[in-house]
């Protein structure tokens, strides 16, 4: 059970990690198109992120994949930039077929995520037998730690939309705008040739 513990609170400190916080950026433009009655969706969203990271994560955590880090750590705000980019491109538009892109940008972004962590976490496993329980542990933390995150993104736009009146439209396209804005800096930031 301690082991479980501290897999999982990785997961979760990894996601909620304010010094860390290009993950929380991505769930935001990937959460804001949303709203509550689209629950479903919305799960959906987290759990193909948390597949696409985790799928990196074992195969790193193997052996069977390696990637040069400069250009993972470049990658992460690309996804992040390109994401909010098509949310603000796209804030008039049937919001249908906006959702569906970000489903898929959330399995194979997640892909990316994952390998900008695979280092640390392959440090966190060591040379242990079995790393399928520790990534299954982890993966969890990081599914909680995400649905707090979207949940939060939810209620706050709620909140707006309902209470201040702010258009979805404007909701969409503020919250995408800081992000790209912040997603920019990182890539300046993260920049390998």
């Amino acid at each position: 059970m301690d082991d479980f513990l501290l897999y999982f609170k990785m997961g979760l400190n990894h996601v909620l990690d304010f010094l860390a916080y290009d993950h929380i950026l991505f769930l935001i433009v990937l959460a804001v198109v949303f709203s509550f009655n689209q629950w479903k969706k919305v799960l959906w969203l987290v759990t193909l992120f948390t597949i696409g990271h985790s799928v990196t994560l074992a195969l790193s955590a193997y052996g069977i994949l390696k990637v040069k880090m400069d250009l993972i750590e470049f990658a992460i705000p690309v996804t992040i930039f390109i994401t909010g980019l098509i949310n603000v491109l796209t804030a008039k538009k049937a919001s249908s077929d906006k959702q569906s892109i970000n489903l898929l940008f959330a399995v194979l972004f997640g892909l990316i995520h994952g390998l900008g962590f695979s280092n640390y976490f392959k440090m966190m496993v060591g040379k242990e037998e079995s790393k399928l329980f520790p990534l299954l542990e982890f993966a969890l933390g990081i599914e909680a730690a995400q649905i707090i995150i979207v949940l939060g993104i939810l209620i706050i736009g709620t909140i707006l939309q309902n209470f201040f009146r702010v258009t979805r439209r404007d909701w969409i396209l503020v919250c995408s705008s800081v992000v790209i804005g912040f997603a920019i800096q990182m890539m300046i930031d993260r920049v390998f040739w």
